[in-house]
């Protein structure tokens, strides 16, 4: 009973790992696009409008966090490459030696 505890712990985990990285990115990247299109407006297309600056601050947030989950990611195969770990410990990623 105690191995099917443990593959349903693990079972979850990657679950929600496929689920913010697999549609999670994606879904937040189309949300900056659609940010944009909010941003120019069809105002601004036809008559020279202003275009919206909630928009254009949606879509630099939205893609700030996905190129922020892609250097991350990098980040992280990198140094696992180079036998360290990467802790968040902190308010932001370190790197640091691995423990033995």
């Amino acid at each position: 009973m105690t191995n099917l505890s443990l593959a349903l712990a693990g079972a979850w985990k990657v679950l929600l790992a496929g689920l913010v990285l697999g549609s999670g990115l994606p879904a937040v990247f189309g949300l900056g696009i659609r940010s944009l299109a909010l941003a120019r407006g069809g105002e601004a297309e036809t008559d020279g409008g202003r275009p919206h600056r909630v928009g254009m601050f949606l879509a630099g947030l939205c893609f700030l966090v996905v190129l922020a989950a892609v250097v991350l990611g990098l980040l992280y195969i990198i140094v696992t490459g180079f036998g360290k770990e990467l802790s968040f410990s902190h308010l932001y990623p370190m790197i640091v030696d691995t423990k033995k």
